[in-house]
């Protein structure tokens, strides 16, 4: 027999061992500290993260009593500036706590113990990912400013005398090698914003020049966000270190707000969990009958802040709360906590405000007599889309959800970045298809246009053979905690046809499953529609994908979106112009479709907004009022010439 062949030796010797400066070791593992980088269009992308925290060490000296105002501000070129008016950090230790890891004035101390920003990380990551950094501090009428370039230290000022108030001054421009075409988003930062002055009553909070502040904290954060009228007057309970507001609407589904010592943590945790399960008991409780809980939940919204010690997060970003004790070695659990608290007032209240508790009963009632009579509908439905070949037919999935060799850490990892494309017909589906990352990425195929589901019952998801198999591949039955991706992208042709099919798919989640858009799962696709080439570059490789140039002005390939882009491609080439319209999905090779749903893929965000009233908005676009629509389309018609109309 032959000797097998050897494999290289890799030496692993003191050679092998390596210790990188921290900066380093933060802009190449960013996934650590702040999760992903994205460019901006997402609200949990990195460049969020950098300014939340910066913004959270602010609010920690706020909660201190030091600084009842925080200005922040944000250029067009990209730079982000925050000023409080705390106490300032401590001057001889500036350039420490921006620098080196793990230092910080929170460890030890008891009056930081509800803080969220326990670790000493925070601010040097945001050193680490920024091609510039300023931190200055403002004490007793001396100031010391310290600057950076991705984490190395450009300067350092002695103390200098000045005239501005105490504080703490950071200015930062998150890097372009890490963040690629990134933009800031006003209408995320507003947010987050908002969710600041909600939590902290009696904080002013001034972006870009104007002022944000909330008197009735998550009372205020309800009625700005919900999109469905309230059946009852909002329920509002405040107790030590705990805040809850819940109320009932009409609409399908459940809809959460949870914080922890002011951090929003957008995936729940323990403390949401703890609060779901409170509400429904005590709920039962008082109405004395055997409800179960997915009907007291049917159309809740509610929201939930809770300060406890040492909080423990399941990642640096702070989005889902793990801890399970209020404080380490306590013997109270979060879940006792919450739970104790609601069940004394909020059954009080409702003993005290018999019309709320009427209301909130009948609301209960008719959801458990809803389910009831959709029980035989409903377990025929998930037998038949049990029964179904998903793989094969409606559905071809991704392998995160199937690959069992994948790592539980990886697989989440993935999860995050997974997609679902909706499309109708055979010809885009089968170019989805073939041109997806079979990885992350998913389609379901529609046959023909949806039913238009305004004004129907929830029977309809059960009954509709297209609606109940495409519930069962999201898996979203009994709401989105389980829903199998992060992106539900709609995607159809850019023609009259394909403008109906997506306000159709809307309108069906914006019936049922309302929290799947207010949670920013649902996109709409955006494809190209003309393709702009140079025929005396690309006449001898016709067949071929058309390669993008590093440098844009060597291309001699343009997808164009508008008919500005076409204009400026078409100026490109001049008479060498070779133009190709695209009628449809299906006329797009697959070749050339990878080129549109990769990771810089352009997808339009679908958004609620509060004067976005969901049962007006669907009677006016989707319901019987044909006239009033026609009337509304001629008066807002735009053409380019008169003699179209």
């Amino acid at each position: 027999m032959e000797e097998a062949e050897k494999k290289p030796t890799y030496e692993y010797n003191d050679d092998a061992i390596r210790t990188l400066p921290w900066n380093i070791h933060i802009r190449r593992r960013p996934g650590m500290y702040i999760g992903k980088l994205g460019d901006g269009t997402h609200a949990e992308d990195g460049i969020y993260v950098l300014m939340k925290e910066v913004v959270d060490n602010s609010i920690d000296e706020f909660n201190m009593g030091s600084g009842r105002r925080i200005d922040i501000t944000l250029s067009e070129d990209g730079e982000v500036s925050v000023r409080d008016y705390g106490r300032g950090i401590p001057l001889g230790k500036v350039k420490e706590v921006a620098s080196e890891i793990n230092t910080g004035g929170k460890f030890d101390s008891k009056y930081f113990q509800k803080s969220v920003g326990l670790n000493g990380v925070g601010l040097k990551a945001v050193n680490a990912m920024s091609t510039e950094c300023t931190v200055a501090s403002f004490r007793d009428g001396q100031m010391v400013e310290v600057r950076f370039h991705q984490g190395d230290l450009v300067s350092q000022g002695a103390p200098v005398p000045t005239d501005q108030p105490n504080g703490t001054l950071v200015k930062f421009k998150p890097d372009p090698e890490l963040f690629r075409d990134y933009r800031y988003n006003p209408e995320f930062v507003e947010t987050m914003v908002n969710n600041y002055t909600y939590l902290n009553n009696g904080l002013q909070i001034y972006f870009n020049g104007k002022r944000y502040s909330s008197r009735h904290g998550l009372l205020d954060l309800l009625n700005e966000n919900m999109t469905s009228e309230p059946l009852y007057p909002i329920i509002h309970l405040k107790g030590e270190d705990i805040e809850i507001v819940l109320t009932h609407t009409d609409q399908y589904g459940e809809e959460y707000y949870s914080f922890v010592n002011g951090q929003h943590t957008t995936q729940g945790g323990t403390h949401l969990a703890a609060f779901r399960e409170a509400v429904c008991r005590t709920i039962k409780d008082f109405s004395g009958k055997g409800y179960e809980y997915n009907d007291i939940r049917n159309g809740m919204v509610g929201a939930i802040s809770v300060r406890i010690q040492e909080p423990v997060f399941e990642s640096q970003t702070k989005t889902k709360l793990g801890s399970k004790e209020i404080a380490p070695d306590s013997p109270v659990t979060v879940n006792k906590f919450i739970g104790d608290f609601i069940k004394k007032e909020l059954d009080d209240y409702l003993h005290k405000h018999p019309d709320t508790a009427e209301v909130m009963m009948r609301k209960v009632a008719r959801s458990e007599k809803e389910r009831k009579a959709m029980a035989g509908v409903t377990k025929l439905a998930r037998e038949r889309a049990k029964s179904a070949n998903l793989h094969n037919s409606k559905l071809r999935d991704c392998r995160v959800h199937y690959n069992d060799t994948l790592k539980a850490s990886a697989k989440e990892d993935l999860r995050d970045e997974s997609s679902i494309f909706i499309t109708e017909g055979d010809s885009a589906s089968g170019t989805i298809t073939k041109a997806r990352n079979t990885q992350t990425q998913a389609v379901f195929s529609l046959r023909g246009k949806p039913l238009n589901t305004y004004g129907l019952t929830h029977e309809i998801v059960y009954k509709n053979v297209e609606f109940n198999l495409l519930q069962a591949a999201l898996n979203i039955e009994d709401g989105i905690d389980g829903l199998r991706y992060n992106k539900v992208i709609i995607a159809t042709d850019a023609d009259v046809d394909g403008m109906h099919i997506r306000l159709l798919m809307i309108s069906f989640f914006l019936t049922f499953f309302p929290d799947l858009i207010k949670k920013g799962h649902v996109y709409v696709l955006q494809t190209p529609l003309f393709r702009v080439r140079n025929k005396k570059v690309t006449r001898r490789g016709r067949g071929k994908r058309a390669k993008k140039a590093e440098n844009p002005e060597e291309r001699d390939t343009y997808y164009c979106y508008t008919d500005e882009e076409r204009e400026a491609a078409i100026a490109k080439f001049g008479a060498n112009a070779e133009i190709t319209r695209f009628k449809g999905l299906g006329e797009i090779n697959e070749e050339e479709f990878a080129e549109f749903i990769g990771s810089d893929m352009r997808l339009d965000p679908v958004k609620l907004k509060k004067e976005d009233t969901v049962e007006k908005l669907l009677e006016f676009y989707m319901g019987k009022n044909t006239p009033d629509r026609q009337n509304f389309i001629i008066n807002n018609l735009v053409v380019e010439d008169d003699s179209q109309i």
